[in-house]
């Protein structure tokens, strides 16, 4: 609990420990992609076999090593026991340069990937690691999304040295948060607060936590338990309690549909229960032309042979709130998230979805409070 460790303790100690996310080879194996011009430095000391990309932030470097020490495992004679044949591309996306706005604001969820679409189109790199609630719905054509790895904990952490629930803040306590999702369900329990734009990696956000510019902040739990800085979590949320976004712990591998050489490689990563899992989702997201523009939440989990998916969209103030639930046969997967989202789409009316496409190309920044005048006009 932040009571007993500090933001800043929490930071200090991801930075100071490498193995939470340095990688078991060298340095030497790590190549950098610099702009979206994509010029490459590179001191490769051998020729890579196959050519990973990913963003620069410590969790992208986290997965992208898992990712290259699951390859090692499958493949040591191929690809070294270590990975030392896989090199580690980091390239910049317009998402992590541009902070200072919502994500809403600035064509949401994509700016994380695309930078990473034109180097693997490029073929600068042969796969892209991603944090798949990153991922838009539809993908570049000539590319698709392989495998996943076994999922982390989809559930958010609240995280504030003051408070043990968003439910018990007081009025006029600020929650550091960009995402309308997390947003739109804190208003909905406790409508007297305020939350405001809060990115950056994790590291940079417990910091600001720590000085006090917000008294809370929410947190994918897995990202926090890959660099093992779970100590820092106040409280897990439940899904009853704040449903996670749609592919929320899971990391996609995406490649270009004709490299059969790099097919081979990562097809054998792939945790069919995770893919099964976050495809239900993503069907759920896509009949709600969903993104990071957008109120929307969806989880399935597979329980006793049967697969169960809870969704969910929400005006940004929280005051209006639709649901849908599916329990059916595994098989069905991609129909139940489709029929979940055709469920919420006629229950809300698609008047609702204009006026809310309509708020976020208004707002100007997310930190004020919506009011229920713009979201219900």
């Amino acid at each position: 609990m932040l009571r007993a460790l500090s933001a800043a303790a929490c930071a200090a100690a991801m930075l100071s420990s490498a193995d939470a996310f340095l990688p078991s080879a060298p340095l030497s194996h790590v190549t950098k992609i610099r702009s979206a011009s994509s010029r490459i430095s590179t001191s490769m000391s051998a020729e890579p076999v196959i050519k990973l990309g990913t963003r620069g932030s410590p969790l992208a470097l986290a997965q992208a090593y898992e990712t290259r020490r699951r390859l090692a495992e499958l493949f040591p004679e191929e690809l070294g026991e270590k990975g030392e044949k896989v090199s580690i591309n980091i390239i910049n996306t317009s998402g992590d340069m541009e902070l200072s706005k919502a994500l809403s604001e600035i064509g949401g969820k994509g700016l994380f990937t695309k930078e990473l679409d034109v180097a693997l189109l490029k073929k600068e790199v042969d796969f892209c690691v991603h944090s798949m609630k990153d991922v838009p719905t539809y993908l570049p054509d000539g590319t698709h999304l392989e495998a996943m790895l076994p999922r982390e904990d989809t559930r958010d952490a609240f995280i504030s040295p003051k408070y043990q629930t968003f439910e018990e803040m007081p009025e006029g306590t600020v929650i550091g948060s960009a995402s309308l999702r997390r947003q739109a369900q804190i208003f909905a329990k406790n409508p007297k607060i305020k939350c405001v734009n809060f990115r950056g990696n994790v590291q940079t956000r417990l910091r600001k936590l720590d000085d006090e510019v917000v008294d809370a902040t929410l947190l994918a739990l897995a990202g926090l338990k890959r660099m093992n800085m779970a100590d820092c979590v106040t409280k897990v949320l439940d899904w009853d309690e704040m449903l996670p976004a749609v592919a929320q712990g899971a990391i996609g591998i995406q490649v270009r549909s004709d490299d059969d050489k790099t097919l081979k490689y990562i097809s054998a990563l792939n945790h069919k229960e995770t893919k099964t899992c976050v495809d239900c989702e993503r069907s759920f997201l896509a009949t709600l032309d969903g993104s990071c523009k957008t109120p929307i939440a969806g989880q399935a989990r597979i329980v006793d042979g049967k697969i169960h998916f809870k969704g969910l969209v929400a005006s940004p103030d929280g005051s209006k709130i639709f649901r849908a639930e599916r329990v059916g046969d595994v098989s069905d997967y991609m129909k139940i998230g489709k029929e979940a989202g055709e469920e919420i789409r006629k229950e809300a009316g698609e008047q609702f979805f204009a006026d809310l496409l309509e708020y976020v190309q208004d707002i100007q920044a997310a930190n004020t409070k919506p009011t229920k005048a713009a979201a219900n006009k």
